[in-house]
């Protein structure tokens, strides 16, 4: 097939990913992978659950990514006494002018990190239900818009670890991407050691782009073409976890939806205004692992989610690209 593209002006805007990249290599070592996935979230309009081990700089990600785009940084320490007020905030009333008045929680941030989500409560969890998929917060009646840009970063440890709460899949469907950081390399470490050892990195970052920017950014990448062969290959692998043998819930359409709007955030950190079908096999792993769920004969058998997914991949056929126009 022949791809007849929008034009999207890349250059501008590759200039500017490429200096966040670059401000954040001075901070976060040999996570260039991860860095890359973080930013198609957010100029896809989404938010990521990443799973790993404490440690490993998840903390140390998010807090660079708000620094270099000059957003307002929040924290949220999840832990089992949290209650849903602490989060989305609560109305206080005011005895000087006899009035109710809200008092914004720490949801309302530009970049929020949600530390160890999985130690608190389900019912607390559920606080940033509406959050996550409006941008909003809706308390005693009324209904606060969050700030623009609105971006998410929650960390979880292991499910086996003692003491968290698994994510029920209402909560887990709303995170665009999810993955892991995992362990540095031998030379990676070594550099952390040399960079973070006699000095803090992060204290010295400055902001190499404004909340404005990402606004901008989210619009272009609205407009990176997405051929109808590549949609109706996103179509098919999603339609794929609906009948596979291993899966007991497949993914749903907001999944189809969360693939392709994935693939053109990707493309466009790849420097292309048009999606290719690696795109969607790369993100693939990313956008639904966290929303299916195994059957147990599957799990007794030692099937993973991993090589399900690889499976429909390598069954689903792939569409090829003749050629691109501009």
């Amino acid at each position: 097939m022949e791809m007849r593209v929008k034009s999207v002006p890349l250059d501008e805007w590759n200039s500017e990913l490429e200096s966040i990249r670059s401000n954040l290599r001075n901070v976060v070592v040999g996570k260039e992978e991860v860095v890359r996935l973080v930013l198609t979230a957010l100029l896809a309009n989404g938010h990521c659950l990443i799973e790993d081990v404490p440690g490993v700089g998840k903390t140390l990600l998010v807090k660079a990514i708000a620094k270099s785009l000059g957003c307002e940084f929040k924290r949220i320490q999840f832990t089992p006494d949290l209650l849903p007020s602490d989060v989305t905030g609560l109305s206080i009333y005011n005895q000087k002018s006899q009035e109710f008045e809200f008092r914004p929680g720490p949801i309302f941030g530009q970049i929020v990190l949600a530390d160890e989500i999985n130690r608190t409560s389900p019912k607390t969890q559920a606080a940033l239900l509406e959050a996550l998929e409006e941008q909003s917060v809706t308390a005693d009646g009324h209904t606060y818009l969050l700030p623009s840009p609105f971006f998410v970063l929650a960390t979880e440890n292991p499910i086996e670890f003692e003491g968290t709460f698994p994510l029920p899949e209402a909560q887990l469907d709303r995170f665009l991407l999810k993955f892991g950081m995992g362990y540095p390399s031998v030379d990676d470490e070594l550099e952390i050691l040399r960079h973070h050892g006699t000095k803090t990195p992060l204290e010295s970052m400055t902001a190499v782009a404004s909340p404005a920017d990402v606004v901008r950014w989210r619009k272009v990448t609205r407009e990176v073409h997405v051929e109808d062969e590549i949609a109706r290959y996103i179509v098919h692998i999603v339609q794929a976890t609906r009948k596979h043998a291993n899966l007991v819930l497949g993914a749903s359409p907001r999944a189809s939806l969360a693939l392709y709007r994935s693939a053109q955030a990707f493309a466009f950190t790849a420097g292309r205004n048009y999606v290719v079908p690696d795109d969607v096999r790369h993100l693939t792993p990313y956008v639904l692992v966290h929303r299916m769920m195994l059957s147990a004969e599957a799990r007794l058998s030692g099937h993973s989610m991993e090589g399900t997914i690889g499976d429909i991949l390598s069954k689903t056929r792939i569409p090829s690209l003749h050629g691109v126009s501009y």
